[in-house]
């Protein structure tokens, strides 16, 4: 932050306030000890998701809690549990400055979660993301995962 009064590029702050919604400080010149104040505004930019049918839309919570939610359908997962996994992914995102992700890292990242959680959801969930085209391919994923849990 630049001084106003004579350019120095290194204050401290003095005080800090929210205002409606932006962060209001008071800084103080550590050349000049000139006080001034800045405001801060969040800058939140969605995060997008690239569907493999080529289309872009912003990330909506909402619409990946239901379909976890319909993976773990008579399951013992609470529904604190999901919105937690859907806020964990949506914050990895966004922690590493990911404005545009694909609905494959997405659905990695939930299978990943539902894996340590519920491996049925894991299981469901998989079977419709992965779009299994055979019992074949289905037989062996299941396979997969007795051998890791051996």
């Amino acid at each position: 932050m630049l001084c106003p009064k004579c350019s120095h590029n290194d204050s401290k702050v003095v005080d800090s306030r929210p205002a409606d919604s932006k962060i209001r400080r008071r800084r103080e010149c550590l050349r000049c000890s000139e006080r001034f104040t800045t405001f801060e505004i969040i800058e939140d930019i969605p995060v997008m998701v690239a569907k493999k049918d080529g289309t872009i839309e912003p990330f909506d919570n909402r619409k990946l809690i239901e379909r976890i939610c319909r993976a773990t359908t008579k399951r013992p997962v609470k529904l604190k549990t999901i919105e937690n996994i859907v806020d964990g992914i949506q914050t990895h995102f966004k922690n590493n400055l990911q404005r545009e992700v694909t609905s494959d890292k997405i659905g990695e990242l939930v299978m990943m979660k539902l894996k340590e959680i519920d491996h049925v959801a894991y299981v469901r969930f998989a079977s419709v993301y992965r779009e299994f085209a055979d019992i074949e391919s289905f037989v062996g994923f299941i396979s997969e995962l007795r051998s890791e849990d051996l």
